[in-house]
């Protein structure tokens, strides 16, 4: 028998289908309001490839000289989203000439052929409402040159999928695919003639949405950093569409934008990219930025923790940790066991990062990327700090469990450096052990101290770890402290096997030391990028040792050496690969 999720989905799909074909009755709309404006930013790198038939979506590359766009089977059902949203349309849009609108035109209205009667995975609410916003975005570049009838087409597949979300944006699941729903009903409704009444009921839903999904840290049940940005950047431009037309937001809708600002701010390093944790990547180049100049919010210096994060930042250095437990429930589905990892970017330069998302990788990358050792953190025997439960039958949905539940966290100034002190339970069901790390950022941002420790809190605790230690033959619990470097980064065993020197691409020299109470060694590790074809070699420091005693000390330091200098003109960009 299928499960109640199943059936659900099922029946989701059903209705999804049923009020496609129905939209089919809605007649064209007359046109645009107002002439709209582009708001969305693509790449214009990946717009040369869409040119050169190169499709790349969801992590997979099919070359396609001679077929359309929609004539290609779908290597999986990401590939079919990626396609389907139309956010391509803004790397087409980015380059811009007569050869990129010509390819644009025909990709769209093949599409209003093959799919705009309601047919195919492209009516979902999340996935209407992102290629609605980017049709009325684009529009004055997709209308240039073309026939009447064309441009008849092209307005009655946009009321007809406007009336879909109407029906249906409130089946989209809660967080940003409800988000992308109801900001593209609102931008159609807004942007399209005579469709204005529809626009009313999703700016008031929008506004419960704000309430509902949006905490007071300003941050997502997900924890997803990249997620956030999304949600923020979708209320802005609606914000902004509203104010075009001459109203205001909600002011639930302008307080979410007050609040996720900050959280972002605290959430981006010193390259202007985004702390990669919990299934999110770094974002585009530069959207982060642009994002957060349009909201209008001026900066504030953060206190505490930001969507459950800590940052420490002095000079050209940021260092960001996840300092609290991971999601739960439906909201971990794409969480990662990364509790007390951190993340150090210096200038224009990451240095230490985590392995990152391997959800375009397919399911074992996925899974690998979720785990503790994927992470510049602690690992316990091989053990991941949370567990991946078994997935919901009939879904690919593996949620987080077991995880550390209490995460104590402190943040305070010493009088040469900033400091982040926190700990998490973990590991204390099983081995009986607490990790506490401790972190303290010089004030110059040259130097980053460690301390790690495995500490048996209480008499139950010193039981459990003596079962432990038993079962190990009394050999010790094995712990491995991994510090992953960004592929970018020239690494090499130094002074005898006691150092790591590490040299970025700017010049700058950093050294990895240790007290001595561990095993050094340089070993192989990935970095899972999104809009790459494969995961990136790169390396990771790992400090290795084991646990005897009830307490265990382990002490480290990342500096920069003492000939690099304090300033450096890093000006090379690095151009995108299409790897």
């Amino acid at each position: 028998m299928s499960s109640p999720e199943t059936m659900a989905t099922r029946w989701v799909r059903f209705q999804n289908r049923l009020y496609a074909r129905l939209s089919q009755r809605q007649k064209a709309v007359s046109g645009f309001v107002a002439q709209p404006d582009p708001r969305t930013v693509g790449s214009f790198a990946r717009g040369r490839q869409l040119l050169a038939g190169n499709l790349m979506f969801a992590g997979y590359l099919v070359e396609s000289q001679d077929s359309g766009l929609w004539e290609v089977a779908a290597p999986n059902a990401a590939f079919d989203d990626e396609r389907h949203g139309f956010a391509w349309l803004d790397d087409l849009a980015a380059v811009g000439d007569a050869r990129a609108r010509e390819q644009a035109q025909r990709w769209l209205w093949g599409w209003i052929e093959a799919h705009g009667r309601g047919r195919g995975p492209g009516w979902a609410p999340d996935l209407t409402g992102r290629r609605l916003i980017r049709w009325i975005n684009h529009g004055l570049f997709l209308l240039r040159g073309v026939e009447p009838a064309q441009s008849e087409r092209f307005f009655r597949s946009l009321a007809q999928q406007t009336w879909f979300l109407s029906k249906r944006w409130h089946a989209a699941t809660p967080g940003l695919p409800r988000f992308e729903a109801l900001a593209g009903l609102i931008h159609a409704g807004l942007a399209l003639e005579g469709l204005e009444d529809m626009a009313d009921p999703a700016v008031r839903a929008l506004a419960r949405e704000c309430d509902s999904q949006i905490d007071a840290q300003g941050g997502l049940p997900t924890r997803n950093p990249e997620e956030l940005l999304e949600v923020f950047t979708l209320l802005t431009w609606t914000e902004t569409a509203l104010h075009d037309a001459g109203r205001g937001a909600p002011p639930a809708h302008a307080a979410a934008i007050r609040r996720i600002a900050p959280t972002l701010r605290a959430l981006r390093h010193a390259d202007g990219g985004l702390a990669r944790f919990h299934g999110g990547g770094r974002g585009l180049d530069g959207r982060l930025d642009h994002a957060l100049a349009q909201s209008g919010v001026r900066p504030t210096h953060p206190t505490g923790l930001s969507m459950g994060y800590a940052r420490l930042s002095a000079g050209r250095t940021s260092v960001i940790v996840d300092a609290s437990p991971p999601p739960s429930g439906k909201a971990s589905y794409n969480a990662h066991a990364s509790t007390l990892a951190f993340e150090l970017t210096s200038g224009r330069r990451p240095l230490i990062v985590n392995c990152g998302s391997g959800e375009s990788f397919g399911l074992e990358w996925r899974r690998a990327g979720r785990a503790t050792p994927s992470h510049s953190t602690l690992c316990l025997d091989g053990y991941s700090s949370a567990r991946l439960s078994p997935p919901l039958r009939g879904t690919a949905n593996e949620a987080l469990v077991g995880g550390p539940v209490s995460v104590p966290v402190e943040l305070d100034e010493t009088e040469h450096a900033t400091r982040f002190q926190g700990a998490h339970d973990g590991y204390a069901k099983v081995f009986g052990l607490t990790h506490a790390r401790a972190l303290e950022l010089s004030f110059d941002g040259r130097s980053l101290t460690g301390e790690d420790l495995l500490l048996a809190m209480d008499d139950a605790a010193k039981r459990q770890f003596d079962k432990a230690m038993d079962a190990s033959g009394l050999a010790g619990i094995g712990f491995d402290i991994r510090l992953h470097l960004h592929p970018e980064v020239d690494a090499a065993l130094d002074l005898g096997g006691a150092a790591v020197s590490m040299a970025l691409k700017s010049g700058e020299i950093w050294v990895f030391r240790h007290d001595g109470g561990g095993k050094l060694s340089l070993q192989p590790s990935v970095y899972l990028e999104k809009g790459r074809l494969k995961p990136r070699a790169t390396k990771q420091i790992v400090l290795s040792g084991r646990a005897m005693e009830y307490a265990t000390r382990i002490r480290w330091t990342l500096s920069k050496a003492q000939d690099t200098a304090a300033a450096i003109r890093d000006l090379n960009r690095d151009e995108p690969e299409f790897d």
